[in-house]
């Protein structure tokens, strides 16, 4: 059997993420859904896995409850479940940016996986991997800045002591799916970096639409579940 695998966010502003979680659970735990799904003020945060029929029920589900688009949604597949439990979590954030306070509902510029390689091979382009340091060891984009960090919640401090918004007037930033890029480019725009990029779907979309003979991508993709990481092979879809 193939389990569908999907990956998602959303940034919404949730009037009672408790009664969400509590209808998730009420709905989800007997069935084959398994994966963690964090729920805050702010919107929605999960990879779930399960049956074709179960993802696609999720996902309904969401598209009513916090206006999903399942077309932002990624999708790979695996031959075993990838999770062993379901979790649906109530935290203050849905990624957790501690050094500064910022407004994800404004981020930078999106630029959609056809158009990235053309980005990042331009000379005025300071490409940023905004991922922990074990994430980019695995693989990173041709020509991309690896900050070292530990944890996401250092790439302010990372941004503040490295960077310079005068002499790094375009930024092109990536990371696995693209919610820490809501973040971390609304931040950089706040700090007064004047052109700040983001892939759309991040690093997961760019695997699924870009061909594996075009692609800038090297190595493999870190994921949080039992994979470990995927490349261009695993959204080779069915």
């Amino acid at each position: 059997m193939s389990y569908t695998i999907a990956a998602f966010y959303r940034f919404v502003s949730l009037p009672s993420p408790d009664a969400l979680c509590e209808e998730l659970r009420t709905t989800f735990n007997e069935s084959d859904l398994r994966g963690t799904m964090l729920i805050a003020d702010e919107g929605v945060n999960g990879t779930m896995a399960g049956s074709r029929s179960t993802i696609a029920n999720l996902l309904t589900v969401l598209e009513e409850k916090v206006g999903l688009d399942r077309a932002e949604v990624k999708f790979s597949f695996s031959d075993e479940l990838p999770f062993k439990r379901l979790k649906f979590r109530i935290k203050p954030e849905i990624i957790t940016f501690r050094r500064a306070k910022v407004d994800p509902m404004r981020p930078g510029k999106y630029v959609q996986p056809q158009n990235w390689n053309a980005l990042i091979t331009n000379p005025e382009v300071l490409l940023l991997d905004t991922r922990n340091v074990y994430e980019s060891e695995l693989g990173t984009f041709d020509g991309a800045i690896t900050p070292g960090i530990e944890i996401f919640s250092d790439f302010a401090t990372y941004v503040r002591e490295n960077l310079d918004p005068t002499k790094h007037r375009k930024v092109a930033m990536f990371c696995t799916g693209g919610i820490r890029c809501e973040k971390a480019s609304a931040f950089m725009l706040q700090e007064g970096f004047e052109e700040v990029y983001h892939l759309k779907g991040g690093i997961l979309r760019y695997l699924e639409e870009m061909p594996e003979q075009a692609s800038k991508w090297r190595g493999g993709c870190y994921v949080f579940d039992d994979r470990t990481s995927v490349g261009h092979t695993d959204f080779e879809g069915e």
